[in-house]
Formats: structure tokens, sequence, C-alpha cells
């Protein structure tokens, strides 16, 4: 600004700092609640895989199936637990970062308060002194040209007072504005070192707050990364699961034996005399498997499912 006393820039340069310290605490609390959502998540799924039945009854490969992928949602869940600490340590390095530049800072702006308030004392002083002087030397005028001579000699008596005190005061308004020069140009230079160091502080403030979003997103990825290869073990365990194999263990677990009931056969205790037609004999049928379980099939429209031994796994 060409005023020498106005602070217009400067003020300006210190509230777009104090709106970039404000964005950093906003992406700050931002990380905070959203380890505390992610940390209540993991802990409901954790509590999810424990508490709540899931096929508890199964049997086989199916139930080794159940158990990996309840085992896995207890792992998703360990590993949202995890993420949460994670976020709350990169919330931490953030407001280190914005307390570190907040220090330094202070100690550029209390430089900066101290000469601007030289500054303004000096130019205040300094203009006193031009008035005082201003003032004087329209006296002195005033008193050179007064129509009446009849008191000349008190005239100029008080003429020669007034020109002494007018060449002290234009004496020490030289001072002045010798002085205020001075301290214009410390003022200006120290000016240009924080603006140069404020400058410095908001580059390394982006740079820093740019690096911290996109090491968050890389772990919310790498997040989902890991969940996809614990759904994945899950999918491996479910290829492996067999209808045919399930069904043989539960026939083989409760199976009673291979032969059906021997057929009754009459016995006469009425007439022993008395000519029996023996009853038809009915030959043993063995009870066998039935045949093979049929494909599901998906119904019109739904997606095609991948198939383990000819069978669909859903």
């Amino acid at each position: 600004s060409t005023d020498l006393t106005s602070t217009v820039g400067y003020d300006s340069i210190i509230q777009h700092l104090n709106d970039g310290r404000k964005n950093c605490k906003e992406f700050e609390d931002f990380l905070k609640e959203r380890a505390i959502i992610e940390e209540k998540y993991g802990k409901e799924l954790i509590n999810l895989s424990k508490k709540k039945p899931c096929g508890q009854t199964e049997l086989n490969t199916l139930k080794r199936s159940l158990d990996v992928f309840k085992q896995q949602i207890d792992n998703v869940g360990q590993g949202h637990i995890q993420l949460a600490q994670t976020l709350r340590e990169e919330a931490k390095k953030m407001e280190d970062f914005r307390e570190k530049q907040k220090l330094h800072r202070k100690k550029i702006e209390l430089i900066m308060e101290a000469i601007h308030k030289n500054r303004n004392l000096q130019y205040k002083k300094t203009m006193e002194v031009k008035r005082g002087l201003k003032c004087g030397a329209v006296s002195c005028h005033a008193l050179l040209h007064l129509p009446s001579l009849s008191h000349c000699r008190q005239l100029f008596l008080k003429l020669a007072q007034t020109k002494s005190a007018l060449e002290d005061t234009d004496r020490s308004y030289q001072q002045s504005v010798t002085t205020l020069e001075k301290i214009r140009e410390e003022w200006q230079n120290e000016h240009i070192k924080a603006c140069e160091f404020f400058e410095t502080q908001e580059c390394e403030r982006i740079n820093y707050f740019r690096n911290a979003l996109w090491l968050h997103v890389n772990q919310l990825s790498l997040g989902c990364v890991q969940n996809d290869e614990k759904y994945e073990e899950i999918r491996k365990s479910l290829e492996m699961c067999s209808i045919e194999k399930d069904v043989d263990f539960f026939v083989n677990l409760r199976k009673t034996g291979s032969l059906a009931p021997a057929p009754v056969a009459y016995e006469n205790y009425y007439n022993a005399q008395r000519n029996v037609t023996p009853a038809r004999s009915l030959a043993p049928v063995p009870i066998s498997r039935r045949g093979p379980l049929p494909t599901p099939t998906s119904a019109p429209g739904e997606p095609d499912y991948a198939t383990v031994d000819g069978y669909s796994l859903v």
C-alpha cells in the first residue's frame, strides 16, 4: 500500500494463512471422525462373526467354508480397527505439522507487530513535528507583515525567538524524517522477509496437505485390497465345497444299513394239515443311492455362478 501505516496487505496474508491452518484442522477432524466410524464398524463385524450363528449345524466341506467365512469376516473387522488406528496416527501428524507451523509463524508475527508499532509511532511523531514547524512558519510570516510597527523592538525580539524555535523544530523535523526513513527501510526489509517466509510456509502446507490426502486415499485402497484378499479366501473355500461329498458324508454318518427288511412269511397256526399256499416270494431289494443330483441352474435374468464338480455354488 502507498500508505506507510497501512497493514491491509499484511493482514490479508495473515488471514489466508489462518484459513489454511483451519483447513488442515478440518481434515484432521475428518480423519478422527472416520477413525471412530472404522473402529465401530470393525468391532461390530467381530461381534457379528463371533456371536451370530451362521449354519452351525452344517457338515463337512460346507461347514469348513462357513468357518473360513466367519474367520475372514473377523479378519476384515480387525483390518478396520487397524485402519482406525492408522487414521488417528495420520491425524496426529497433521496436528503436529499444524502446530509446528503456528509456532514458527508466531515468531515472525511478533517481529512484524513490533516493527509496525515502532513505524507508526515514529510516523506520528514526525507528522506532529511537521505540523508544529508549519504553524511556527506561519506565525513568523505574520509577524513580518504586521501593519503597525509601534512595538518594533518587542516584535523583533519575538521574531528572533520564533526563528530560533523554528530552526530547532526544523532540525528536529529533519531528524524525525531521517529516523522514520531508517525505520521504513527496516520495516520494508522485514516485511519482504516475512512474506517470503509465509510463502514458504504456505507451499509446505499445501504440499503436506496434498500428500496427506493422497496417503489417506491409498490407505483406503489398501484396505479394500486386503478385504478383497480375505473375501477371495472365502471364494476359494467355497470352490472346495462339494455337494456330492457333503451328501455322501451325511449318508455315511447317519446310515443304518444297506439292506431293506426281509419279507414277512406266512405261518399257519390254525390248521396244520391245511395246504398252505406259500406267500409270494419277495426278493430282497437292496437300498441303492438315488441318481446324480440335478445341476442347479440360474433363473432367467440371474447371473451364472461358477460350477464345481458339475454343481453351482450359490
